[in-house]
């Protein structure tokens, strides 16, 4: 850093804060480290008592806060995403839609591997809103080399982030259960579904009660993809009982299986299929009455028509417990994040 007259300082940037202090007013800083000086900003430092500032030395080689941050946000931003102003030398990422958050790990992680810089997201995979924070980033200096920056460019392989837009609007429900069936009790679960779906605009276009027969449970899956449904949804039968037979009736379908259980609890008895790009899914019976299952979980990426593999269902075992808190924050909290 050197010393200049404050009135050759214009376009320079600033070594620290300085403090302006208005009596029974305030007291705080009036431009910050980092700040690049403007015309309008040397008649203020006079007035300050600043007639030599503390700037860095102009250097070719060298890149501000601000510009590295923009070349940061340009790694993340993407369709869907409304970027801040700078502040502070940190830039931050807003999402403008309801949608499926999505972030590239591996990516993400050579950004905040590389040194002196870093970009900070939430939880990838789950729902986010409209409005909702995204991520900031930032370098760790004021200045850094722009080779650095140049060569994070060439390695990363952008967007870092997405959002998805749901895509799936109708969804069609299939309650399997002889006790069902014939009206011995009342079916609790389909209402529950039907909410879940709500909160996402989704639409139950067909529904249709089963026996504990996979003949029949399979007629109703195919009538419901004969009417085009975006989503087939089986309540009940997926535990390891004889005379389950929903599983059975998915696979008789046709439908590839991804998985018939998942490291989640509540959930465990899940299973995922997807017959041509229509997920067919068997829903354990926790669904009905736990407030946060698997189902929870996976919902946001069927909707957003986000294939899930074996895998990844696998890596949800690490923070697959639901701790059944007092107040639930899903989804934000630890429940199967991968």
């Amino acid at each position: 850093m050197k010393e200049i007259k404050t009135e050759d300082a214009i376009g320079s940037v600033l070594c620290h804060d300085i403090t302006e202090i208005v009596k029974d007013q305030r007291k705080g800083p009036r431009f910050k480290k980092g700040h690049i000086i403007k015309e309008e900003d040397i008649e203020v430092l006079l007035n300050l008592g600043k007639e030599h500032l503390y700037v860095f030395e102009k250097d070719e080689t060298m890149m501000h806060e601000n510009d590295a941050a923009e070349i940061l946000c340009n790694l993340c931003f993407n369709e869907y995403m409304k970027k801040s102003a700078i502040s502070e030398g940190k830039i931050e990422l807003t999402s403008t839609i309801d949608g499926l958050f999505k972030v590239n790990r591996e990516e993400l992680f050579k950004v905040n591997s590389f040194g002196q810089m870093m970009i900070a997201t939430r939880q990838g995979n789950v729902p986010v809103k409209k409005g909702d924070k995204l991520a900031g980033m930032r370098i760790i200096p004021l200045v850094i080399e722009k080779e650095k920056m140049q060569q994070i460019q060439e390695i990363v392989q952008k967007p870092i982030l997405k959002i998805m837009p749901y895509q799936i609007k109708t969804a069609g429900i299939i309650t399997t259960g002889s006790e069902v069936y014939k009206g011995r009790i009342k079916d609790t679960f389909t209402p529950v579904i039907v909410e879940k779906l709500k909160e996402y605009g989704v639409e139950v276009t067909y529904h249709s009660l089963s026996l504990d027969d996979h003949e029949m449970t399979t007629s109703k899956i195919n009538e419901a993809l004969k009417q085009e449904v975006d989503l087939v949804l089986c309540t009940g039968g997926m535990s390891v009982d004889p005379d389950d037979k929903t599983p059975l009736a998915i696979k008789n379908t046709g439908a590839k299986i991804i998985s018939y259980g998942a490291p989640v609890l509540p959930g465990a008895m899940f299973l995922l299929s997807y017959k041509g790009d229509v997920p067919i899914v068997g829903l354990p019976g926790c669904v009905m009455y736990s407030r946060r299952t698997i189902f929870d979980v996976v919902l946001p990426r069927l909707l957003a028509k986000d294939l899930i593999t074996s895998d990844e269902l696998a890596l949800l075992g690490e923070g697959g417990l639901c701790l059944n808190c007092p107040v639930c924050t899903f989804p934000n909290c630890g429940l199967s994040k991968g």
